[in-house]
């Protein structure tokens, strides 16, 4: 309470205090290296971080002791039951034409498929711009080779998220929904607005009484190459070697710390990222930066003397990228201990420049909550909009819960999400901390004016 006292003998009211309080959050963000050395570790020392793995645990034990030794009123672990896939040795993928030679394409298989056999198969490909045209080439075009998914993520959107989903079942479904017309194996164009030669992972599902077939995807290079390929030799041959499986479930944690509030502390406001990440990659936008910018929105608090009147929560999920086991268990066990959540706010969109905030609210809230804009204008973080949330924070709905998600600049976010390319040299220490300042500051404007 000693900055806050001392602020207020500098303010003429108190938004002239709030705007010192967040003036103050900004600098010693923008001044301190801690989360981004914080993530520089998490990518490098606790690769291939896929939920049930070496990896994970690391991570798991990792950030548990940096919020231990930051002095929390309480830092835990709870509990996780979750799938584990494993990639297995790297893919492998060949075509090969009687008329244009033969060309490596690079792949990587899909999170939660099975694998090919240890010598791979060979089938003819068959191009689709999508599930819907499965029905109109029909079975006796598919049977006995490999669709090949083609749908580009639409470029003309400028909301790359939007152009994500427009795109993302070919992934997600496209192998169940091949099977049925006796396809042997997918392979599925990166879900990526970039022309590079990193596959992008991803998870993808089977639906009960399908045939399971390999999944895999391809980069956006290899994808136009194999396309122009076929429409010179529909004939030619692909070679899919893809090891990985699926193991028995195993325990992992998320990990949780606290500064606990002053006036209310029984209401909680969680603010939190993924913990996991995709093993092709080192994770650092995808959600190293949620995760560190969590643990640095406590620090801030810390640092600065900021004492919260509810208790503020960081969370770090584990297993978003599976099956999103974390973010249910921890709205399950909130149910079972009658926990209230104000607000909980979610960061996985990338340490990229924050433009605004997304807010899952309604009413006197949402309305309150969107007035907000002003303190941050001064800042470049202009666009607050209804609507928000998170896959993580998701489950905290049914209880009422608002839910924010932070939005930082979302053009160049698929050029690294699910990839090779997403490492640690790919994050700037200033978007990356202009984040966590804006996080810090709208929760520190919540919890003070009772939004």
């Amino acid at each position: 309470m000693i900055l806050l006292t001392v602020l207020f003998s500098l303010a003429g009211s108190a938004q002239d205090l709030d705007s010192l309080v967040i003036s103050r959050i900004f600098k010693e963000a923008l001044t301190n290296r801690e989360a981004y050395e914080n993530l520089r570790y998490l990518c490098k020392e606790c690769k291939g971080r896929i939920a049930g793995t070496p990896g994970a645990a690391e991570a798991v034990e990792f950030t548990r002791q940096v919020m231990q030794d930051m002095g929390l009123d309480s830092v835990y672990l709870q509990k996780v039951m979750v799938k584990r896939w494993v990639r297995g040795k790297a893919e492998r993928c060949r075509i090969t034409s009687s008329m244009l030679g033969s060309e490596d394409l690079a792949v990587t298989g899909l999170g939660g498929s099975v694998g090919t056999s240890d010598e791979g198969m060979t089938a003819g490909v068959v191009e689709v711009n999508g599930i819907e045209e499965l029905e109109r080439i029909g079975k006796e075009a598919i049977k006995g080779k490999i669709v090949f998914f083609n749908r580009a993520m639409d470029p003309t959107q400028i909301n790359t998220f939007r152009a994500y989903g427009e795109a993302a079942s070919q992934r997600t479904r496209g192998a169940s929904r091949a099977a049925p017309y006796g396809a042997v194996a997918v392979i599925v164009r990166s879900l990526t607005t970039a022309l590079d030669d990193f596959p992008h992972t991803g998870v993808m599902y089977y639906e009960e009484g399908v045939i399971r077939i390999p999944a895999v995807a391809v980069s956006t290079l290899g994808a136009e190459l194999l396309s122009t390929w076929l429409k010179e030799d529909p004939g030619l041959q692909m070679h899919l070697v893809s090891p990985c499986r699926n193991l028995p479930e195993v325990c992992s944690y998320n990990v949780i710390g606290e500064i606990r509030g002053t006036d209310f502390p029984e209401q909680i406001i969680s603010v939190g990222g993924h913990l996991d990440a995709w093993d092709n990659g080192e994770g650092a936008h995808d959600d190293g930066a949620g995760c560190v910018q969590s643990i640095e929105v406590l620090r801030l608090y810390k640092h600065l003397g900021i004492c919260p009147k509810r208790t503020i929560r960081a969370v770090l999920f584990m297993d978003e990228e599976i099956a999103q086991r974390g973010g249910e268990k921890y709205a399950a066990l909130a149910e079972i201990r009658n926990e209230h959540h104000y607000v909980a706010l979610e960061s996985d969109r990338g340490g990229l420049t924050p433009r605004g905030f997304g807010i899952g609210a309604s009413g006197t809230r949402l309305e309150h909550m969107l007035t907000l804009e002003k303190y941050f204008r001064p800042y470049g973080i202009t666009t607050f909009t209804p609507g928000g949330g998170g896959v993580d924070i998701g489950p905290l709905k049914r209880f009422g819960t608002p839910l924010i998600s932070l939005m930082p600049d979302p053009q160049r976010y698929f050029d690294y999400h699910h990839s090779p390319n997403d490492t640690f040299e790919q994050v700037n220490i200033r978007e990356l901390q202009l984040g966590s300042a804006a996080m810090a500051g709208l929760i520190y404007l919540i919890d003070r004016l009772d939004y």
